[in-house]
């Protein structure tokens, strides 16, 4: 079993290379006025730390501003509190040297990457020898610490993965993925779950979650008091949801087509059935949002009218600005994928994992290294880190598919560029309301290439698109309950999308708490009225197959 935390570097190694041979080397100069500054600053700012460290060592005890050195024992420490200092000074100097790199922008990408990673992973807080808390914790426990660290260490290697909350704390569907309902249809990709209303009447058009296929889907539905899907249904919705199967096997050669056909698209055409609307509410989340929008293109070039609205939620369209996530790929690594896994095989959750957590290293890698290994500790329970422990694989050749023509060549967004399911893509076909929600610290998908998704989707002529942006990142700036009353988000009054993210920034106002309240008002408008709530799931042909959350989202990586 590899190392599970130097496996993160992987991916990394892949993007200099593909099956042994060496890539081509980027052109890249480096500015010599800037470097020569950062020399000379970095020089009097280390003397000045030295200077201070030898004649007034009493103010080695001031409080170190980075979490990784507040515990008061590298402050009560001199010779802690100095390497901390000097080692948060030299990381500055390397990442700031990393920035004088002059090269095109997924080069110099990487070189920021490279050397974060480095600087990251050289912090004395991550080696006993040099961390007082974690020798503290040692003497104060009489060895037992270190004891426990090591059980620890062997118990994640065997899983191949740094444990990062308790997860025997959590159990799917009966503290996360609770929210009630039923499966009311299943096919080899997908079973679809249909919610029990929460009020008397309900919106008259049904409502289509697409969750990410990258992973579960119940960080929608994780506890009540933050689930998307309980506050959807709240607000008089007949929600569906897709739980996508976790690949194993049988699955190994499904396809980006076979995604798209027996997903979404089959998942609407039963919500029609069973519903007997002839248009959808539907939203998509990460790659999920990817999926709707190439399922709803197949269908209006097939002549259908499915949607009433769209959401997409932290959605890449537009993958010219891809994120960190770009560092990884390149026509080396796309081409060895598509030796390894295009005929058929899998992509490993775990190694998906691993490679999402590398692009967090100090709180999803060398945090739990730290109070894992070296303090002993067991990781606290957390319900969305459990879900982020809760991998899925990806069938090779729809992996392969998506990194070569959306990551690599970018080609979704250039209408009639790539052909799915028998049809030519045109996002320009996508002529129904919608709403773009970004996040603006969101390292997968950056808010500006979420803006410049948006663009993409011309929406309708009386709605057009909606842009909103949001506060933090990813996960936390998607999942944001109104009843929380936490951070904020940003609306133009203008519904047009000016031709750069900049510009609509400039434009745009903040506001106060939740984004959801913002969507649920906007959506108001396409409910299409009111009937009374469903009292029974599913219908004579899509009979109840098992409670909510069903069996697939039971399968483990």
């Amino acid at each position: 079993m590899a190392n599970p935390w130097l496996s993160m570097w992987s991916g990394l190694a892949e993007t200099l290379g593909a099956a042994g041979q060496p890539a081509a080397l980027p052109q890249f100069n480096v500015d010599t006025r800037r470097v020569g500054d950062l020399q000379r600053h970095y020089v009097e700012q280390l003397s000045g730390l030295w200077r201070e460290f030898l004649e007034h060592p009493e103010k080695a005890g001031e409080p170190i501003k980075d979490n990784r050195f507040a515990d008061p024992a590298w402050q009560g420490n001199p010779l802690a509190s100095f390497y901390a200092r000097a080692y948060l000074l030299n990381a500055d100097f390397m990442n700031r040297l990393a920035d004088t790199v002059e090269t095109d922008r997924k080069t110099k990408r990487r070189v920021k990457f490279a050397v974060s990673q480095f600087v990251d992973a050289a912090s004395p807080s991550n080696y006993l020898a040099l961390n007082p808390k974690a020798q503290k914790t040692l003497i104060e426990s009489g060895g037992e610490s270190l004891k426990a660290g090591m059980s620890n260490l062997l118990k994640d290697l065997q899983k191949g993965k740094i444990s990062q909350t308790d997860e025997s704390a959590f159990e799917i569907g009966r503290n996360v993925a609770t929210s009630e309902g039923m499966v009311v249809y299943e096919n080899g990709l997908f079973q679809l779950i249909q919610y029990k209303p929460l009020t008397p009447k309900v919106h008259a058009r049904p409502f289509l979650f697409v969750p990410p296929s990258i992973n579960k889907f119940y960080i929608l539905d994780l506890q009540p008091e933050n689930s998307m899907v309980r506050y959807a249904v709240e607000q008089g919705n007949t929600v569906f949801l897709m739980s996508w199967k976790n690949p194993h096997e049988p699955e190994k050669h499904l396809t980006w087509d076979d995604y798209v056909e027996r997903g979404p698209i089959d998942a609407i055409r039963v919500v029609q059935e069973i519903t007997g609307a002839k248009q959808l509410n539907v939203l998509g989340f990460c790659v999920g949002g990817t999926i709707l929008a190439t399922a709803l293109a197949v269908m209006y070039a097939r002549g259908e009218d499915p949607a009433a609205s769209l959401t997409l939620m932290t959605s890449l369209l537009d993958f010219e600005d891809a994120g960190v996530l770009e560092v990884f790929i390149d026509e080396a690594h796309v081409r060895m994928r598509e030796r390894q896994l295009g005929k058929g095989g899998l992509m490993p959750g775990r190694d998906l994992a691993n490679t999402f957590s590398s692009l967090r290293p100090n709180d999803l890698v060398w945090n739990y290294v730290v109070s894992n290994y070296l303090e002993g500790r067991q990781p606290p329970a957390f319900d969305l880190l459990y879900w982020n422990s809760d991998g899925t694989n990806l069938p090779g050749p729809m992996y392969a598919w998506y990194l070569r023509n959306m990551y690599l060549e970018n080609k979704l967004r250039v209408p009639n560029a790539l052909a799915c399911c028998g049809q030519k893509l045109d996002l320009g076909r996508i002529k129904v309301p919608t709403y773009v929600f970004a996040a603006v610290e969101d390292h997968i998908v950056p808010w500006k290439a979420g803006y410049a998704s948006a663009r993409l989707i011309p929406g309708d002529k009386k709605h057009g698109t909606r842009f909103v942006l949001g506060a933090s990142g990813h996960i936390a700036g998607s999942i944001n309950p109104p009843s929380k009353n936490r951070r904020s988000y940003w609306l133009a009054k203008d519904r047009s999308l000016p031709a750069t993210a900049d510009v609509w920034l400039h434009n745009a106002t903040e506001m106060p708490g939740s984004w959801w309240t913002d969507w649920n008002d906007w959506l108001q408008q396409f409910t299409g009225g009111e009937k009374v709530a469903p009292k029974t799931y599913g219908s004579a042909k899509y009979k109840v197959i098992e409670p909510a959350p069903g069996s697939y989202v039971q399968e483990r990586a």
